[in-house]
């Protein structure tokens, strides 16, 4: 949804209740499990290592818990004060091009793995009032064979509404922002946790 003037807390809340009575905007429900994506998108897969150890896979997953990824400073998310859960409900703010752009998205699935590699993730789908159409997963995963800690996103899109349509590169511009902002977000909030 494009806005002229930055909405109220009150409009975003009001948003997100109308928005979770709505269905997904694709059919590929989950396809960001795989490393195969739906025909038609375009597909974006960033990826970051943020140190070794139990110690810093557990902060991280916290982070991830904590939406800190999303603590970018020129994006906003308001959501429930509860953990990521299929079914959930968020509005993400930005501001764009002049305007306000507010995206609502569900979340689709949460996963945890032991084996082979040890890992916790969350994926959320684009609803009717979001610029783009898609799911983006955000993990972290510990490697047993190296000892390494990674935050990755993976994410497949196209244009939803007009004005992302017409706007597509610069659209582009800012995904590609949000995930190097992503990732930088994370390896902050585990260094600053391992202070």
């Amino acid at each position: 949804m494009f806005l002229l003037q930055q909405p109220s807390a009150e409009q975003i809340n009001e948003f997100i209740a109308i928005q979770s009575q709505q269905e997904l905007t694709y059919t590929s429900i989950g396809a960001t499990r795989t490393p195969t994506s739906p025909d038609g998108f375009q597909v974006d897969y960033n990826r970051i290592c943020l140190g070794q150890g139990r110690a810093v896979y557990e902060q991280a997953k916290q982070a991830l818990c904590d939406w800190q990824h999303f603590q970018l400073g020129w994006v906003s998310l308001h959501r429930p004060a509860a953990l990521p859960e299929p079914g959930q409900t968020v509005a993400i703010l930005a501001q764009a091009l002049g305007l306000w752009v507010l995206n609502a998205s569900r979340v689709v699935y949460v996963l945890e793995e032991t084996e082979p590699v040890q890992r916790f993730a969350f994926a959320y789908g684009t609803l009717p009032d979001h610029a783009e159409c898609g799911e983006e997963r955000f993990q972290v995963e510990w490697r047993a064979d190296d000892d390494s800690v990674w935050y990755d996103l993976y994410a497949f899109s196209r244009p939803q509404q007009l004005m992302s349509k017409i706007a597509y590169p610069y659209v582009r511009r800012k995904q590609k922002q949000f995930a190097r902002d992503s990732l930088q977000a994370m390896l902050t909030a585990v260094v600053k946790d391992r202070k």
